[in-house]
């Protein structure tokens, strides 16, 4: 039986676990230097600890990345684990391909952000309160359960209140009004995405990540 297959909802039961302790598949990736798909293999053969959230997303340990690290790569520094020192950012899109344009760009960013992706609306529901990203970016147009009606919910969420939105939409502002429109604080951007944008926004919140959590 590997790591994986305990629980993450088991996990954070234990007295000494902290949710600030784990990072996510693309975060340890960028740590360890390595593939998202070798990550994955070393999770599943147990030679990192890892646990899988409700909505089937890992969730790393990073005590366990520094282990490896100091055995197999001793040569490498340890890895900036601390939470100071990176963003919590939640992806919220259903299409690959721009998941995918997503990907490349952060990584081409070098940034220090654990990005986790989601396909879909209700998935994100179901983990966000356990994640409380710093940050969210979500498309509107989501089969099932959208993502207006997931910024209506998390309206009544107070835990996630200081949570920065991003929404992409190729709707008219107008349209956005609408429905019911998005929340106040939220920047709305049109597609297609502007990443020259969107990286000077996410590299400032890192800047004052690391400030207010000195």
């Amino acid at each position: 039986m590997t790591q994986e297959t305990k629980s993450f909802e088991a996990a954070i039961l234990s007295a000494d676990f902290s949710s600030e302790d784990y990072c996510g598949t693309s975060y340890a990736a960028k740590l360890m230097g390595l593939s998202v798909a070798t990550v994955q293999s070393l999770v599943e053969k147990g030679e990192i600890e890892a646990w899988k959230t409700l909505g089937g997303h890992r969730r790393i340990a990073l005590n366990s990345i520094n282990g490896y690290i100091a055995k197999h790569s001793p040569q490498r520094a340890r890895a900036d684990t601390d939470p100071k020192h990176r963003l919590r950012v939640l992806l919220v899109e259903d299409d690959e391909a721009a998941c995918e344009l997503y990907r490349l760009n952060f990584e081409e960013w070098n940034l220090p952000v654990d990005c986790t992706f989601m396909p879909s609306a209700i998935e994100a529901l179901m983990d966000i309160a356990s994640m409380k990203p710093d940050l969210l970016v979500t498309d509107l147009s989501m089969p099932g359960v959208d993502g207006m009606e997931m910024l209506k919910a998390l309206k009544r969420n107070q835990n996630l209140a200081d949570m920065q939105i991003v929404v992409i939409s190729g709707l008219p502002a107008e349209a956005v009004a609408a429905r019911g429109g998005i929340p106040e604080h939220a920047h709305l951007l049109k597609k297609p995405i502007n990443f020259d944008w969107l990286q000077g926004y996410v590299s400032a919140l890192v800047t004052a990540n690391r400030k207010w959590r000195r």
